[in-house]
């Protein structure tokens, strides 16, 4: 056994027994249902996938189990009660075809989103606890359901439980008192107004969760397992706003202390284990944690949870490190390890760690592109770093009918992918890079320390060029189509250079790239020009440096055009610059350097900005002379990522490259 082996123990919740200590954690499986509410074919691929690549228990996305006191679009997630006998139907493939790798697989029910419902039926309110303000307009003032609709709900999730099980499932998750979902808000004394038997007393409050367990184990038996998604503090400053880490404040909504009351509480009332974490949609990152935060945030949380209950703790939140997990499992922080983005990026990340081949998983970057901000802004989850998420059968790499020789011009993280799907695929692939190393602008992007995950992918990559006997032209530069006539085809993933301006030069005026790369080379303090998401992140790597730091955004605010950005990446971001004390002055014009710093112009009011560099982070623009040279001279060309549209982002970069790889 390998120095993890605590990792591959087995363990049980409930009466369940699991292989190792790994999960699947929950995702909104939004993409993944049909109109029926029944999990469709790319739901049983997505889920069966991993169970191939080695985990313990999957626990599948939220479900909702009514479609009354709370209204959803059909077919936007899977719904047990809408038309059970096709639920089953299809639900019974994917629990079989789990099993068949010994895999173990929850169900996750929801009794609801209430104020913080990110869609509501026309005409109507969403629901809460009491009448409450909405959390995406406070203007918007929440219908507080009857007693009779929590009760309503409460049967709803004893009847989706007893189908889920019939359709093979071994347990079920409850959603949530979690993240300020409904129960949650029942929960929360800030939210909860009401004054029958489900408000007042902490008692009341998690009435509503304690009779959806006995529901539960009334129409299943008592030996079905049931978890509860908790988490033991809300870091709520206020409606809306969350605290960061290492900030001081008045906690508006759970306290860790009650936190560990309830917890032994949900124990009593018959759950089987507690997936926990802490905080709620007003800090909706500390649920959903972007690079910023350390990994394994959740542990001192959960350490001291686990001495107030015996039933085991199940930890997620940058958890992929298997150093950082098997340490928490060895000193009692938690008792099972739960992945939900890095089995996005690598569905056989578990497997690869029980083999020891951990420089073969491609690293999850938790920026949050692909699955959280797509699944709020267009229904359904995928991965900026790996394509075929949730697309296994449709976007399967088939070998080429007949291979090519195909030219790569450019070593970034676009060429590197479609270079390492081409020769997956079994062209024969050269790969031909300007520089001395692989990369490109990503190893900038990946010089502050909340990066390290970026500088992790370039590994990868480095690997898979080795791995699949990749030939690399190093220090090579393509110039004229002349040099590229023996290719079939040739894919263009040059990149893009840094939009420059004059600006003066009364101070030294460079470019963020620079100052990513060397910052002790410069002399603060800064004042950064473009509140994109690169002059943000540079301007909180300087920050964390103890340096001044100003932004100076033409726009009404920052990262007001990068997407999709995920809004806890975004929030994050914006709440640890202003943390940091970073000065922000948006809707503003840069005008001049001088000797004490960079005029601007804001509404017609002129202001010097303190500075002794002035940072460039105004984009990035596309060449496209090489490419005009090349489909002139009739070479079958393929342009991607910043060489087709400049200024991109990871997720379409490596789309680009998938997309257009994997069809030659």
């Amino acid at each position: 056994m390998n120095q993890y082996q605590e990792l591959f123990s087995p363990c049980k919740i409930g009466t369940c027994s699991l292989k190792n200590r790994y999960v699947m954690a929950p995702m909104g499986p939004a993409g993944l249902a049909d109109e029926s509410g029944a999990f469709n074919d790319k739901a049983i691929e997505f889920y069966t996938e991993r169970a191939r690549g080695g985990v313990g228990l999957i626990i599948a996305g939220m479900c909702y189990v009514e479609n009354e006191v709370e209204w959803h679009a059909a077919g936007t997630m899977p719904c047990p009660t809408q038309n059970a006998a096709l639920f089953k139907r299809t639900a019974i493939q994917l629990t079989e075809r789990v099993h068949a790798y010994g895999a173990k697989i929850f169900i996750q029910l929801s009794a609801g989103f209430g104020r913080v419902s990110n869609r509501i039926k026309p005409g109507t309110k969403p629901i809460g606890p009491s009448e409450i303000p909405y959390r995406w307009d406070p203007s918007i003032i929440c219908r507080a359901i009857t007693t009779e609709e929590v009760q309503k709900i409460v049967k709803a999730m004893g009847q989706a439980a007893s189908i889920a099980k019939a359709a093979g499932f071994d347990g079920v998750e409850i959603h949530a008192m979690h993240e300020g979902y409904l129960i949650d808000q029942f929960a929360m004394e800030c939210f909860n107004h009401r004054t029958d038997q489900y408000g007042g007393s902490l008692e009341n409050r998690i009435r509503f969760a304690v009779e959806i367990v006995e529901s539960i184990k009334k129409a299943c038996g008592k030996d079905y397992p049931v978890v509860m998604r908790f988490s033991s503090k809300s870091f709520m400053k206020d409606l809306g706003k969350g605290a960061v880490p290492g900030e001081k404040f008045e906690e508006m909504g759970r306290d860790f202390e009650e936190g560990l009351v309830i917890a032994k509480m949900l124990e009593d009332a018959g759950y089987d284990a507690l997936d926990a974490d802490v905080g709620c949609y007003d800090s909706w990152y500390w649920n959903h944690p972007p690079m910023y935060f350390e990994e394994g945030m959740y542990l001192p949380f959960n350490k001291r949870l686990k001495e107030k209950v015996s039933i085991p703790v199940l930890t997620a939140g940058r958890m992929d490190d298997p150093d950082l997990a098997v340490k928490a499992v060895r000193e009692g922080a938690t008792d099972l390890v739960a992945l939900a983005r890095p089995l996005m990026a690598d569905s056989f990340i578990v497997e690869k760690i029980r083999k020891n081949r951990r420089e073969e998983i491609r690293p999850c970057l938790s920026c949050q592109e692909g699955c959280i901000g797509r699944l709020k802004q267009y229904l359904h989850i995928s991965c900026a770093v790996n394509p075929a998420a949730c697309r296994e059968r449709e976007l399967e790499l088939k070998p080429a009918l007949k291979p090519r020789r195909i030219a790569v011009i450019g070593g970034g993280i676009g060429g590197c992918e479609a270079a390492r799907v081409l020769r997956e695929r079994g062209h024969e692939v050269t790969l031909y890079e300007e520089s001395g190393q692989l990369g490109g602008k990503m190893r900038l992007a990946g010089a502050p320390d909340f990066k390290k995950d970026d500088l992790a992918l370039v590994r990868w990559y480095e690997v898979q060029m080795d791995r699949l006997n990749i030939p690399v032209h190093f220090n090579t530069s393509i110039q004229e189509a002349e040099q590229l006539k023996w290719a079939d085809a040739v894919i263009l993933a040059s990149g893009s250079g840094a939009i420059t301006f004059d600006l003066g030069n009364c101070i030294p005026v460079v470019d963020a790239g620079s100052v990513l790369k060397s910052p002790e080379s410069f002399k603060g303090p800064f004042v950064i020009v473009g509140g994109g998401l690169v002059g943000c992140e540079t301007a909180l790597m300087l920050a964390k440096m103890e340096q001044q730091v100003s932004i100076v955004e033409l726009l009404p605010d920052v990262m007001y055009h990068n997407g999709p950005i995920c809004y806890a990446n975004r929030q994050m971001l914006i709440d640890l610059l202003n943390f940091c004390k970073v000065k922000l002055y948006c809707g503003s014009r840069a005008l001049k350097t001088e000797e004490q710093g960079l005029r601007i112009e804001k509404d017609g009011q002129q202001e010097l900005v303190e500075a002794a560099t002035a940072v460039l982070a105004a984009g990035y623009r596309a060449d496209h002379t090489l490419e005009k040279e090349l489909k002139e001279a009739g070479l079958d060309v393929y342009v991607i990522g910043d060489a087709r549209s400049g200024g991109g982002n990871i997720l379409h970069t490596i789309w680009d490259a998938y997309e257009v790889a994997s069809h030659l």
